[in-house]
């Protein structure tokens, strides 16, 4: 899109992480370099939804094909340059995407599959489709109800079957704690490091709130990051921020400026 990209992903390995900072990492070098410039290039970092394979995800790929007539920038989907629909309803080879997954889930014959998923997108043209984006749970979980639970029962014990695995979904997540602590030692003109320690503030209360929301660090993981505060300590800086907010416009637009740069998700 003009000021964004959503990319629909099957990984095999746990490496989501590493890989978008090689696709962004990469990409800010080649703009940096072509148009003679340096720094960041993308305002905030990405977000990453999980999506069952189901409707859901034949929902989604949707969603994203349709974006740029939405935005008015073609009338038609397979008018749009940087989209993937044209591969998915012509069949034509291409060294990036890979349809077979979604299409399969429309039809078992690829011919009849491509002409099912276009006249499925193409049915919605003009048709004020809600995001599914909103359906997500917890920010992070697309899907049934079976899904998400199964999801939040395999990230428990996961979490429960070794205690080092805070210390390394930590490890997995430094590039977005480390965003959002920049962020906000930028905002408070304040040292990075003075947000993790010393007495609670509101520069550090805001820290815990955003990468609650931005990260799937859990309360409790949050907490050893931030001089060992217990999860429930955690959960009630959140809510006592939140309730603050509704009565202090100033504060509201503060946090709601530094959580609108930390998102990528737009629809």
């Amino acid at each position: 899109m003009t000021n964004h990209y959503h990319l629909l992903i099957e990984t095999p390995e746990g490496n989501l992480s590493r890989v978008m900072h090689y696709i962004n990492g990469s990409y800010t070098t080649y703009i940096n370099i072509k148009k003679k410039r340096s720094g960041h290039l993308f305002q905030g970092r990405y977000k990453a939804i999980l999506v069952e394979q189901d409707s859901y995800l034949v929902e989604l790929s949707r969603y994203i094909h349709l974006n740029p007539v939405r935005a008015g920038l073609v009338d038609r989907p397979e008018e749009y340059p940087y989209s993937s629909y044209s591969v998915f309803i012509s069949g034509q080879a291409d060294d990036l995407v890979r349809g077979d997954l979604i299409l399969g889930m429309v039809a078992s014959r690829k011919q009849e599959a491509r002409k099912r998923y276009r006249d499925y997108v193409e049915a919605a043209i003009g048709e004020d489709l809600e995001s599914p984006i909103k359906k997500v749970y917890g920010g992070m979980v697309l899907g049934s109800a079976g899904f998400i639970k199964e999801t939040l029962k395999k990230i428990e014990e996961d979490y429960t079957r070794n205690v080092e695995v805070s210390g390394r979904r930590q490890l997995r997540t430094p590039g977005e704690i480390d965003e959002i602590l920049e962020l906000i030692a930028e905002t408070y003109r304040i040292p990075k490091e003075a947000i993790t320690s010393g007495t609670p503030s509101e520069a550090k209360k805001a820290a815990i709130y955003l990468i609650k929301k931005h990260t799937g660090l859990t309360d409790k993981a949050i907490g050893e990051r931030f001089g060992g505060l217990s999860y429930s300590a955690v959960a009630k800086v959140c809510r006592r921020l939140e309730e603050k907010m509704g009565i202090d416009k100033g504060l509201k637009k503060s946090i709601t400026k530094m959580d609108r740069g930390l998102s990528n998700v737009k629809g």
